[in-house]
């Protein structure tokens, strides 16, 4: 017979927490803290958001972003708690975004290698057009130096996971490969500052405390 779900026993909303962000593993992170999710894609125009806004800071650009997703879904999902969340990777001034293909993805791993690069993530939580709790956190990974024979096996073993995040790797998988040291909080790292997210709706008291 087919197991039922199991209940949220630190959940203590009436709705699910609305996500407006189509990545899984920002999903799966909510998902695992015992937060039930229904994710609502804003579809916002990100690239043109980054070119209006005009911000050098790759921090103010991921909260911007975080912001705009939240209250555009907020506002097709009336009196709903939305999350909005976003990532930046700045190497010194240069911005990164996901790579279109392997190649440029293979082109963002050679200016990497061998430098210490910022994540940027961001996170805000909007209801009814009012941002209601936003945070920045970032994080510093060091790139060891690749090969060009080494780059070829990577985008190899990452297949098409590398147009997924920003830089082209995902440290839960084999991005790791990639790195001799790491400067930073997890979930940052994953794209979604899940312990501030967290203490603010406890003090909301949609978790138990």
């Amino acid at each position: 017979m087919p197991q039922s779900p199991r209940p949220h026993a630190l959940w203590l909303g009436r709705l699910p927490l609305v996500l407006a962000s189509q990545s899984r593993i920002r999903r799966t992170l909510l998902e695992a803290a015992d937060i039930p999710v229904e994710v609502v894609v804003s579809n916002l125009d990100e690239r043109a958001i980054e070119a209006a806004a005009g911000a050098d800071d790759p921090g103010a650009v991921a909260a911007l972003l975080a912001r705009s997703k939240a209250l555009a879904v907020a506002a097709q999902c009336p009196g709903r708690l939305v999350v909005g969340a976003d990532q930046t990777l700045a190497l010194g001034r240069q911005r990164f975004t996901k790579p279109a293909d392997s190649s440029a993805a293979r082109r963002q791993l050679e200016a990497l290698a061998g430098q210490q690069h910022e994540l940027h993530s961001a996170v805000a939580v909007a209801r009814d057009g009012h941002v209601a709790f936003a945070e920045v956190g970032v994080a510093r990974l060091t790139m060891r130096p690749l090969s060009p024979d080494f780059i070829d096996r990577y985008l190899l073993a990452a297949g098409a996971s590398v147009g997924h995040s920003v830089g082209g790797y995902q440290l839960e998988s084999v991005g790791i490969q990639l790195f001799e040291r790491i400067e930073g909080d997890h979930f940052t790292i994953l794209g979604l500052p899940l312990l501030p997210l967290l203490a603010f709706l406890r003090r909301k008291g949609l978790l138990a405390a």
